[in-house]
Order: C-alpha cells, then structure tokens, then sequence
C-alpha cells in the first residue's frame, strides 16, 4: 500500500460512514461481506484534511483505472448511489468494485471478494473530477 493506511479525507469519511450504515444490500451475504471488509479497514484509516489529500487517492466522483492480473483494464468513475449509471460506467460507492477501491491510491494491488469470486487488481490511474456545487454540497455535508 503506497500511504501504508487507507486515506480518507474528513467529510467524505462522514459521509462514507453515513451510507453504509444506511445501505440496503437485500440481505445479499457478499454485499454485507463487502461492506463489513471496508468497515474493517475504515478502523485504521488516516483521516486528512482537503488540503493534505494526496490527487492520486481514490475518493468519491475519483475516476479510477484498474487492471487485472489478465492485462485487462477498466475505467470507474465512483459516486453516490443515486448517481449511479453503469453504461458510463459510474459506479456506486457502495458497489463491491467501488467498496473495494476507496481510499486505495495508484499502484496499490488489492485482493477482494467480489459476488464472482476473489479477484486480484491493481490500479493503474486516479483522476480526481471536479465536482459540480449541488453534488459537492451533498457529499460534503
């Protein structure tokens, strides 16, 4: 892990936490899975300040680029669930794939239990996108 703990900046921490204690996973044992994962390593978590959050941490509205032991790459961008839109591949944070990503920056390898099975990736490239005022206010708040 390039930082040594995951990074997370203050209010995006609030509003992570908030999500998933509110998140409906249908009683889904790999969503629940997932999200107990991630609660997991939101326990050792280095909570920064916007100014000290390093551009290449992936966090909300970050587009990521990953690639697969196999070479094949994908592109994610992450956002609130009720932003989701897989056919331009925005994906909900708390999607397993998005779950599995935030707070990981470029380089990082991470191993994780997806409703396929274990699978093995490495992010490639993190593009932090500017966020519009309405969604920068509700994720922020």
């Amino acid at each position: 892990m390039k930082y040594k703990n995951l990074l997370i900046e203050k209010k995006e921490h609030k509003k992570l936490l908030n999500l998933l204690d509110s998140a409906h996973y249908d009683n889904a044992p790999i969503f629940k899975r997932a999200i107990g994962t991630l609660k997991n390593e939101l326990k050792t978590v280095k909570i920064c300040n916007e100014n000290d959050m390093p551009e290449d941490v992936v966090r909300f509205n970050s587009q990521v680029t990953i690639e697969t032991p196999f070479e094949v790459t994908k592109t994610y961008q992450i956002v609130r669930p009720d932003e989701r839109d897989l056919k331009r591949d925005k994906i909900s944070i708390l999607s397993p794939m998005a779950l599995a990503l935030f707070g990981y920056s470029t380089g990082d390898e991470i191993e994780w239990q997806f409703p396929s099975g274990l699978s093995k990736f490495k992010i490639k490239q993190v593009q932090k996108l500017k966020h519009t005022t309405s969604i920068h206010k509700q994720i922020v708040s």
